[in-house]
């Protein structure tokens, strides 16, 4: 996977979205906000998919260390 610039805000969202799934307390509302943040960042960034970002997003909050 390439280097993908995350914006902070995103991230944020996702540290958000995974601490209520680690919970057992994820709301369709913090999914559907951090789902809406990747569409619109893919969708101004050219050339990048929502899935490349997502799964990128992911990596770095989930598994910091690697």
């Amino acid at each position: 996977m390439a280097d993908i610039d995350i914006p902070e805000h995103i991230l944020a969202l996702e540290r958000t979205a995974w601490a209520e799934q680690q919970a057992g307390a994820l709301t369709v509302a913090t999914a559907d906000a951090v789902q809406a943040a990747y569409r619109k960042h893919a969708a101004a960034t050219q050339g990048l998919s929502r899935l490349e970002l997502e799964m990128a997003t992911k990596k770095m909050v989930r598994h910091p260390e690697g």
